[in-house]
């Protein structure tokens, strides 16, 4: 081992230490500031313990709570006391994982029954005394024998053990009472571990796998400032307030039912009256921008996507097979489709196509179907029925980048028009993929030159790319600032060639097209979903189900009532009129509560001047005496615009 190792810092400085020497010696080195608030170390690109010891040359980042890396430190660190406090409480808990989460952390534990929510608040208050204990985190390396012998007892970390390779560094980390096989890294100590809370406490099985035994896994979120922390659990609450099924359920949207199945939606009809404008806007668009419109089965034979390459990469997530149908072979077997883009390119080879005729733009609005593993599923979000806004944009190789940036321009009229902020990432190759890596280099330097056309930023996800290619992928950010996978843009050169596509080039040669695959909503399912909680129901006037609801006071203004009803939905408006006998509070209520725009109140006054009494969905109690003339003519120019609030609205 040599006398000293050198250290770079970030600002290019280095110095010379002794061997063994650890990065909070070299913290307290340059500093006691950067000592107290050091996390842990970025250690030639890989994120260490502070105590951990340094035997060779490195470069040496400090990080504290500043650095996204040093919360997944924290969290994982709050997983060890979840686990410390927990068999501290039951000491005959198997131990799964425990790792850091989006957020939070989570650990998972094999015990007699489910834990409650005073288990919790019990295993809370025992965390809260390992954080006093201010417990080390101490990391041992040792060897398989050694590793088994320690875990003798508890065969989650036996079976852990098993798949570790022979020449893969086995490491242990004790806190007080708690030892556990983990990699790390972890904060100093548990009194590091300010800002906690359990959230609650879930099944989940072993592995993931619904073959194997089911385990209580406890989640938990953590965070370096009480205020994060705060706020966090404030985002939970209103993330709550805004949960897509029990709003879709108050506004009598769509439902699940067991008789049809799970994963499969019920659009009721006030649902279906937003699909159906989404559907709208996005075909009037597309059509705009030279689309055409095709429609495909629901069902097809099983070679099609075998031939596409689809069914043996995504077997487990497919219905299975039926038999083929009166008068077809035995071994003729057909699927429901997981995806439309092999029978999009069945009808761009359906005839001979010239360079001239490129790009080819073909979209349909389908739904397909995906064997989601039951446990995934999850309202609108996760379901087995996905209705995609589909298209496949078959074109030369010239014409790439104009491409991916209209429909990086399309994508972002869309996103704008529903007021949503949204970032991009290029995904790249993954190690799964067919086609060699001089193709991939080729596609993904041309999205991103597109994404440079329009000076975008972007991230890149490494290894994130679809099978066949690479893709960008839009995620949106919601009112209260979470994240949704939204439009996905792929670009593909594997199934022409293995469907064999042509286009006659102007050298009157046979050439190979490029096909794009893209999705601007991705699933009209997710869309929606997102929609509500982004919206909190409360949607804009020209995505409403109901736009506007008139309420006469007495039964002698209900013939005017009906008659500007039938005036209203003649001009495209969607108005409904509330006569029950109810009282006007009452029925002014029930409109606040299924987040109707506009309430119109027409009482004798009303009827005898041609106006209407107009209560904007969020303005309280104020109402406006307007001409009714003048009301229309407003509604149906704020249709026409798609503006995200009624008008004067809070």
């Amino acid at each position: 081992m040599p006398e000293t190792i050198r250290v770079t810092l970030p600002d290019g400085s280095s110095r010379d230490v002794a061997p063994g020497t650890s990065a909070r010696e070299i913290a307290e080195e340059i500093g006691p500031r950067l000592a107290k608030a050091a996390v842990a170390a970025r250690v030639s690109g890989e994120v260490w313990d502070l105590n951990r010891p340094i035997n060779e040359d490195i470069t040496l980042e400090i990080l504290t709570d500043g650095d996204p890396a040093a919360l997944d430190v924290l969290r994982h660190s709050a997983a060890h006391v979840l686990a410390t406090a927990v068999r501290e409480l039951y000491p005959e808990a198997k131990i799964g994982f425990g790792p850091a989460i989006q957020d939070g952390f989570y650990y998972d534990f094999e015990v007699p029954r489910p834990f409650t929510p005073d288990d919790l608040e019990a295993i809370a208050a025992k965390m809260r005394e390992v954080v006093r204990a201010d417990y080390r985190f101490e990391r041992e390396e040792v060897d398989r024998e050694v590793a088994r012998g320690r875990f003798e007892d508890d065969p989650l970390k036996l079976e852990r053990l098993d798949e570790f390779a022979d020449d893969e560094t086995i490491s242990l980390y004790t806190d007080g009472p708690f030892i556990d096989l983990c990699r790390g890294p972890h904060l100093p100590s548990t009194g590091r571990l300010k800002h906690f809370k359990l959230l609650h406490a879930a099944g989940a099985y072993w592995r993931g796998d619904s073959r194997r035994q089911m385990l209580q896994r406890i989640y938990g979120t953590a965070w370096f400032k009480s205020a994060d922390l705060e706020a966090y659990l404030h985002r939970l609450e209103e993330a709550e307030r805004r949960d897509h099924r029990v709003i879709g359920k108050r506004l009598d949207l769509f439902s699940i039912q067991d008789e049809v199945g799970p994963g499969l939606i019920l659009w009721h009809p006030r649902g279906a009256v937003i699909q159906f404008e989404l559907r709208r806007f996005i075909e009037d668009e597309i059509l705009k921008r030279g689309y055409q419109l095709v429609y495909t089965p629901h069902v097809t034979r099983e070679a099609l996507f075998v031939r596409s390459g689809h069914l043996p990469i995504y077997a487990e997530h497919q219905f299975p097979p039926m038999a083929a149908g009166e008068g077809e072979s035995e071994e003729v077997r057909y699927r429901t489709k997981p995806m439309n883009c092999p029978m999009h390119t069945l009808i761009y080879a359906s005839q001979q196509r010239s360079y001239r005729d490129l790009p080819i733009r073909l979209a349909e609005i389908a739904t397909v179907y995906r064997n989601e593993l039951s446990g995934t599923l999850h309202g609108l979000l996760r379901v087995r029925g996905l209705t995609m806004d589909d298209a496949h944009i078959f074109c030369r190789e010239d014409q790439i980048e104009d491409e991916i940036y209209d429909i990086l321009d399309l994508s972002d009229l869309v996103l704008r028009t529903f007021g949503f902020e949204y970032r991009l990432d290029v995904a790249t190759r993954p190690e799964k993929k067919i086609g060699d890596d001089a193709t991939w280099e080729v596609a993904e330097q041309a999205l991103m030159r597109a994404l440079d056309r329009r000076n975008l930023t972007y991230g890149i996800d490494h290894g994130g790319g679809a099978f066949y290619g690479p893709k960008i992928d839009i995620q949106l950010k919601d009112a209260i600032g979470r994240e949704w996978q939204g439009a996905t843009i792929q670009l593909d050169y594997q199934l022409p060639e293995r469907f064999g596509l042509e286009y006659t080039g102007a050298d009157n040669r046979p050439h190979r097209p490029i096909i794009i695959h893209r999705a601007i909503y991705g699933t009209l399912e997710r869309f929606v979903g997102c929609l509500i909680e982004h919206f909190a129901g409360a949607f804009p006037l020209w995505l409403s189900p109901e736009q506007v609801r008139f309420l006469p006071i007495t039964e002698q203004q209900n013939a005017t009532a009906r008659a500007l009803r039938q005036r209203f939905r003649e001009a495209g408006v969607r108005a409904e009129v509330d006569e029950r006998s109810e009282t006007l509070n009452y029925r002014v209520r029930d409109g606040e509560l299924m987040k109707v725009p506009y309430m119109v109140v027409i009482g004798q006054r009303e009827v005898q001047d041609g106006t209407v009494a107009v209560r904007v969905r969020g303005a309280g109690k104020k109402q406006e005496i307007v001409p009714a003339d003048t009301f229309l003519e407003r509604v149906t120019g704020e249709i026409a615009s798609r503006a995200l609030v009624p008008y004067g609205s809070a």
